[in-house]
């Protein structure tokens, strides 16, 4: 254990968060998302729901504040204006933790998969709500 991290951050995570690059992208998904097909690198978290996983990588990870879609939700199959519960518990977690700059883009389901598949990790999650899915672009820190 570390004093003031959240334990939901275990090495593996840890290791991955740092060894991001400016640019480099980190996928948060959800139960049903093909994780194992997916990523490059698989990391396990599934004892936790998206929201509290969420919470806690957005205390460690700084965002990209040059790119416009530097967090990046999946679409409603079938009705892409609509938000779903899980999409407004990203956007409450992107302003409570002073993300101001970040707002979450939504796009379509397979070009998600997509550039999850070019992610430097995906993490998978316990979350059992449908889009509970989110890439971060890791950004820089202030010297």
């Amino acid at each position: 254990m570390l004093i003031g991290l959240d334990p939901l951050l275990g090495p593996d995570l840890l290791h991955a968060l740092r060894a991001m690059g400016h640019g480099d992208d980190v996928v948060l998904a959800d139960a049903n998302f093909p994780a194992q097909s997916v990523a490059r690198r698989l990391i396990r978290s599934d004892d936790c729901d998206l929201p509290r996983l969420l919470a806690a990588v957005l205390k460690v990870l700084p965002i990209d504040q040059m790119e416009p879609a530097a967090v990046v939700g999946m679409e409603v199959v079938g009705n892409p204006a609509q938000r779903e519960p899980v999409h407004t518990d990203i956007e409450r977690l992107l302003a409570a933790r002073a993300q101001p700059h970040a707002s979450l883009v939504l796009i379509e389901r397979h070009a998600f998969y997509a550039r999850a598949r070019d992610a430097f990790a995906v993490v998978a999650t316990g979350e059992r709500r449908f889009y509970g899915n989110v890439i971060l672009r890791k950004g820089t820190i202030e010297p």
